[in-house]
């Protein structure tokens, strides 16, 4: 029988451009595969198979909370709407409508991209704070902690921060400002692993909720993403985001998640109602957390290296070509840099159109480099790509 991807006339690829959500995402181990498998096979409760998941979560995490969602950009929408509601249920019923919240986000203007479109889907006003001269060229300056104080308002309902190696002002500095003022932070930590120790420094350094992909480094299902942080935020992300198509007397959520003595009554669903997740992805992202962790930095990152060495051995000298790796970093890579640089983009075209369709990081195509990520790669992938760049450079 033709596999699902046969019948639907789609085609398999080789991921050599990292788990990016366009390209489907990781490649899932086994035991994560045999974990999904063995969730979809039975019915449990959600709230409870939350809850459950939310404990490993803090503990991985070092949060007082946990909870799946179905992916990072989803923690976003969720985290914001926690913070502009907390536990008020009519709050709740009424969003994406924040008349009479407080419907404010501070966000530093070098942190801004297309993914906080989920914090702005609550019906929340971003507030844009500083002038990013050191990417402009302009200046070496970027937002400063006081500018943030300084965008304060009544209005305030939280400051998004997106972490990045290189993002200003330092998140402690950041967190010491907004919590003196009783403002929570919301960390985008999306593709902020690894090291692993990135589960637990933003929490650390007083973050309030943090977002994690859980379909890229930790290797679980691309539909799924991790949120921790303070246990009422989470609380009321939960509660905006499980089917509650139940009456009152009969509910009866787990209290490690929801503590209904503390609400007036249950909302209604929530405006995360459409960020699904099955209890597949949760089972799967579990399995997946815990065998990430299990994996220190050193030997992912050995492994990540040797992959990309049996690369640049297969690939060996090519004319016009020049190969190098740069092994030392926490995701290792593996240029090809073309000569003259403006084969670089018909060399991805042609890899792409190949059979078969090899997917390169094209970051850098336009300056003739092509960089191999080894995170999606498998050993029996390797000669193929050397293969169809022999012939498609020598020919």
């Amino acid at each position: 029988m033709a596999s699902i991807f046969e019948q639907l006339g789609v085609r398999i690829i080789i991921n050599a451009a990292g788990p990016v959500t366009r390209l489907s995402g990781a490649r899932m181990d086994e035991d994560v595969i045999d974990a999904m498998r063995e969730a979809a096979q039975v019915c449990v409760d959600i709230a409870e198979l939350q809850a459950g998941a939310g404990q490993l979560i803090a503990e991985v995490t070092g949060a007082e909370a946990g909870y799946v969602t179905s992916g990072a950009a989803a923690g976003l929408v969720l985290a914001t709407a926690a913070c502009v509601t907390g536990m008020d249920p009519g709050k709740m019923n009424r969003l994406p409508d924040t008349s009479g919240m407080k419907n404010e986000v501070i966000m530093p203007r070098s942190h801004r991209n297309f993914y906080d479109h989920a914090v702005r889907s609550v019906g929340v006003t971003l507030i844009e704070v500083g002038i990013p001269d050191r990417f402009s060229g302009a200046g070496v300056r970027d937002t400063e902690a006081w500018e943030i104080v300084d965008a304060m308002t009544d209005q305030t309902s939280a400051i998004v921060y997106v972490a990045q190696s290189f993002a200003q002002p330092p998140l402690p500095q950041v967190t010491a400002v907004a919590h003196k003022h009783g403002v929570p932070v919301i960390v985008d930590a999306a593709g902020q692993l690894p090291p692993a120790a990135n589960l637990k420094r933003f929490v650390s350094e007083g973050a309030d909720a943090v977002c994690f992909s859980g379909g890229k480094t930790i290797g679980g299902p691309q539909g799924a993403g991790i949120l921790c942080g303070r246990r009422d935020l989470i609380s009321a992300a939960a509660l905006q985001h499980l089917d509650l198509d139940v009456y009152y007397d009969l509910w009866d959520p787990p209290p490690a998640l929801i503590d209904k003595s503390a609400l007036p009554g249950a909302p209604q669903h929530g405006i995360g109602r459409p960020c699904k997740v099955g209890k597949e992805q949760i089972a799967g992202l579990m399995v997946a957390l815990q065998k990430f962790v299990a994996e220190s930095d050193e030997a992912r990152q050995s492994r990540w290296s040797q992959c990309l060495q049996g690369l640049a051995d297969a690939i060996g000298d090519l004319p016009g070509c020049d190969i190098s790796m740069d092994a030392y970093r926490t995701i290792p890579i593996l240029r090809l840099a073309l000569s003259p640089a403006e084969r670089g983009v018909e060399v991805a075209r042609q890899l792409m159109e190949g059979d078969p369709s090899i997917h390169v990081s094209t970051s850098g195509v336009y300056d003739g480099v092509l960089t191999f990520n080894p995170m999606c790669l498998s050993e029996d992938m390797i000669k193929p790509i050397a293969d169809r760049l022999k012939v498609l450079i020598i020919r």
